[in-house]
């Protein structure tokens, strides 16, 4: 088991060296020289995870499809609101979002190794499915359509917000946007309940600690080989 853990812990730091790097430079303009001098491991280690450096893009981009930190709540579209709201507040902050998304939305990038929407258009898709079954969601939603519309427009906000003064922060700005769909979405009485802030952002990312500890450090989702 301490093997298991330590080349998990290994894969992990190789992957958010290469993250860090794509995030400052570019994908191609990382080299594996520069990936190995910042993660300090041996080209061996490197490469027994990782045998190309094709493949250390396409892991940073499986890693970003994550919904860590977010708890199992009463209601299940505000699960569906924490996991957006808390990516908002973690992508300006964590190289392995930001990174995913750089190359996701570079076309050269994308034409090399696609990108990760349609998982995140299908993993909030389920969510909006569990929600609709619970009756949370009007019954005339289309679950898939309207995930796909968040995907997209949680994209578009966020490389327009990246351009504008720093008083427009992502997650006040997707904040906004949930304020503005949810009504076409929840159910009425469901709406008052749902909480939706630039704060509580905040304070799903301040409580991470707490659940990465509960969840178990080899457990987080998004970071598994």
């Amino acid at each position: 088991m301490a093997q298991q853990e330590r080349a998990i812990r290994t894969r992990r730091i190789i992957l958010e060296a290469a993250a860090a790097i794509f995030d400052e430079r570019g994908y191609e303009s990382t080299t594996i020289a520069e990936i190995l001098e910042r993660a300090d491991v041996t080209k061996g280690a490197l490469y027994f995870h990782f045998p190309s450096k094709g493949d250390l893009a396409r892991g940073v981009l499986a890693a970003a499809v994550t919904t860590d930190g977010v708890r199992p709540q009463a209601i299940k579209l505000q699960e569906l609101i924490d996991i957006v709201l808390l990516l908002a507040y973690r992508l300006p902050r964590e190289p392995m979002l930001s990174a995913a998304l750089r190359m996701a939305v570079d076309l050269p990038s994308r034409r090399q190794f696609g990108t990760r929407w349609q998982d995140w258009t299908e993993l909030l898709a389920e969510f909006l499915k569990e929600a609709k079954e619970r009756g949370e969601v009007r019954p005339d939603v289309d679950e898939e359509q309207t995930a796909r519309m968040l995907v997209c427009c949680w994209t578009g906000v966020q490389v327009v917000t990246e351009g504008l003064p720093a008083s427009y922060d992502l997650p006040s700005e997707i904040a906004s946007l949930f304020r503005l769909i949810l009504p076409t979405i929840a159910d009425p009485d469901i709406l008052p309940w749902l909480e939706v802030s630039a704060e509580r952002a905040a304070d799903l990312h301040n409580d991470m600690p707490a659940w990465r500890a509960e969840m178990g450090d080899s457990d987080v989702v998004g970071l598994a080989p």
